[in-house]
């Protein structure tokens, strides 16, 4: 549970496998996708693929951004390659977030290390538009990338928050959670089963549970 003492007036909230189940099955097209334009178009060795794949995001933070420093690669290109999934067959609409997500005052911006187009689809398909002020993207927090701070705190600018204090990160990823606490900010994963939450982070299921932790009567800031 947040605290109910703590003043939250930014939502970050991540796209894929948080704003939806990763049980859906759309991150994992994105990854095979990924090993595809790595073999497709870098000749990688298909058996190697998904060991090098890994240790690009352990490194780099995502396989893009260490395929960006190893081969200069077009990001444009990778993106609209990897995000080339049928998310409509995939999500369906989402009744029940719109209806939490809509009852908090606070203002909401999808922080992802995806694009916006595909972040667009994702949220076209669950029927959540006009519930977000802004999606802050790959492209607008580089060079960097979420866990890396500066990822959080180009967020924070252009989300003209001046405090951690004052934002709740919510995600699927322990590792870019510990990132965002270091920094200040609240945090709460999103995990199904069996995925065991990190010590310390309050957890839920399901983004539409998020009033189990941070119910919607949160004060704001004056």
């Amino acid at each position: 549970m947040i605290s109910k003492s703590s003043v939250i007036t930014t939502l970050f909230i991540d796209l894929d496998d948080t704003l939806y189940p990763a049980s859906s099955g759309v991150w994992s097209l994105i990854r095979q996708r990924i090993d595809r334009y790595m073999v497709e178009r870098l000749n990688y060795p298909p058996d190697q693929v998904a060991a090098i794949r890994a240790s690009l995001f352990q490194t780099y933070g995502t396989t893009m951004r260490g395929l960006q420093a190893i081969h200069q690669i077009d990001e444009a290109d990778f993106l609209a390659f990897v995000h080339d999934v049928p998310v409509h067959e995939h999500l369906t609409p989402d009744r029940r977030l719109r209806e939490v997500l809509s009852a908090y005052p606070q203002q909401k911006i999808i922080l992802t290390n995806a694009d916006t187009r595909h972040a667009q689809r994702v949220i076209q398909a669950l029927e959540l538009e006009n519930l977000f002020q802004q999606i802050i993207d790959i492209r607008a927090i580089a060079p960097f990338c979420k866990p890396q701070e500066g990822a959080f705190t180009t967020a924070l600018r252009l989300a003209h928050e001046s405090d951690p204090a004052y934002c709740l990160v919510i995600d699927d990823a322990p590792r870019n959670l510990l990132a965002a606490r270091q920094l200040g900010f609240h945090v709460a994963l999103v995990a199904e089963p069996p995925v065991r939450p990190e010590p310390g982070f309050p957890a839920i299921t399901r983004l539409s549970d998020l009033p189990a932790i941070f119910p919607c009567d949160h004060l704001e800031r004056p």
